[in-house]
C-alpha cells in the first residue's frame, strides 16, 4: 500500500483518470490518503477523512511513507480558519495559497510554515450556523469544497468539519448518519435536511436555521425558507426541493 498527501491548495479529484473527466470532489492542502492504484499519470486514492475515492494527477500530490501516514492519522486534526491563507516554504521563499479548512497536520512533513489562525477540537452545535455564513454566496460547483466553488454536500461536510465533526462526502451518504426526526418542529439550528428526486434518491442537503430557514448550496450558498414540502425559493417564489428526511447529527 502507498500513501500520499496533498501539497497544493485545491486539487481536483476525478471520476476517471483524465483531465476531462467529471470532478467528484477536491483534495485540500494537507489532506492525506491511501493510493489504491497508480498509473503513469494518475493515481486512484481513498481519503483518510471520509473514505471517498477518485483519481488524482500524480503531479499534484506527494508520496509519503506509511510511518508518516500513521503519524498524521494519529495526530489531532488542525485546520486553517480564514477564508484564504498561505503556507510558506522557507527553503525557497515561496508561498502556497490555501483555502479555509486546509489540514495543517502535515506542515513539518511538507517542510512548510504557517502563521495564520488554526482551529482544533469539537465546537458546540451553536457554532454550526456561524460557520455556514462564511460560505454564504459561494458559487455552486459540482465536487467543490471551498468558498470559491462548492456543492451542497461539500458545504455541509466542510461546515461540520470546521467544527470538529465528521460527515461523509455525498448527500446520500450523509443521510445514513445521525438520528431521523419526525417533524421540522423537532429540529434545531445545525440539523441537516435531505431532499430527494422523483425516483426517491437523495440528491440534496442543507443546514437548518432558526424560524424555518435553511442555508444550502443551490446556484450559490443561499438562504431560503423550509416547510413540510421542502425548500421554498424566496427569489423564484416556488418550491425547488422536496423534503425527504431531517437528521440530527450532533
Amino acid at each position: 500500500m502507498q500513501y500520499g498527501i496533498c501539497n497544493l491548495g485545491i486539487v481536483p479529484i476525478r471520476l476517471e483518470p483524465s483531465d476531462t473527466s467529471e470532478m467528484v470532489t477536491q483534495a485540500l492542502y494537507g489532506d492525506a490518503f491511501k493510493v489504491l492504484e497508480q498509473r503513469k499519470k494518475w493515481s486512484r486514492i481513498r481519503f483518510t477523512f471520509d473514505k471517498y475515492e477518485g483519481w488524482i494527477d500524480n503531479k499534484q500530490y506527494l508520496e509519503i511513507q506509511e510511518s508518516d501516514y500513521d503519524e498524521l492519522l494519529n495526530s489531532e486534526l488542525k485546520l486553517s480558519k480564514d477564508l484564504i491563507e498561505f503556507v510558506s516554504n522557507p527553503s525557497n521563499n515561496q508561498l502556497y495559497p490555501i483555502p479555509i479548512g486546509s489540514n495543517l497536520r502535515g506542515l513539518a512533513l511538507l517542510g512548510h510554515e504557517f502563521d495564520g489562525t488554526a482551529i482544533t477540537g469539537k465546537k458546540d452545535k451553536s457554532e454550526i450556523i456561524k460557520t455556514s455564513f462564511l460560505f454564504l454566496n459561494s458559487p455552486y460547483l459540482w465536487g467543490g469544497k471551498t468558498p470559491f466553488g462548492i456543492d451542497c454536500s461539500g458545504f455541509t461536510q466542510m461546515v461540520y468539519k470546521l467544527n470538529g465533526h465528521k460527515l461523509l462526502r455525498d448527500a446520500s451518504q450523509q443521510a445514513t448518519q445521525g438520528e431521523a426526526l419526525s417533524f421540522i418542529e423537532e429540529s434545531e439550528p445545525g440539523d441537516l435536511a435531505f431532499f430527494d428526486n422523483a425516483e426517491g434518491n437523495i440528491i440534496h442537503v442543507g443546514i437548518i436555521m432558526e424560524d424555518n430557514y435553511i442555508i444550502h448550496a443551490h446556484g450559490k450558498v443561499r438562504i431560503d425558507r423550509l416547510d413540510h414540502s421542502g425548500i421554498y425559493n424566496v427569489d423564484k417564489n416556488t418550491h425547488t426541493h422536496k423534503l425527504r428526511v431531517i437528521k440530527k447529527i450532533i
